[in-house]
């Protein structure tokens, strides 16, 4: 479900996602496509020494965590995936 602003879909754009991941993991590379072309759906690649030691499960949640809970809401969808450095 997308959420709606006096009638617009909100959504959120590449730069705003490599914002917030930046934020939490300073140090990560980030490559980001947006699948569809509207905006919604994207896939995300993050690499990052903060990885190390993690499961994929632990990487992606770290991944998920930094977008604040705009995940479901402002992101429709985001594939992830994830390396270590």
């Amino acid at each position: 479900m997308v959420r709606k602003l006096y009638g617009f879909l909100m959504s959120m754009d590449l730069k705003e996602i490599e914002k917030y991941i930046k934020e939490a993991m300073p140090d990560a590379v980030i490559e980001i496509q947006d699948l569809a072309g509207d905006g919604n759906h994207y896939s995300a690649t993050v690499t990052s020494s903060q990885f190390s030691g993690k499961s994929k499960i632990e990487q992606h949640k770290m991944v998920y965590n930094s977008l604040k809970g705009k995940m479901g809401n402002e992101l429709h969808a985001l594939a992830i995936k994830t390396k270590e450095r």
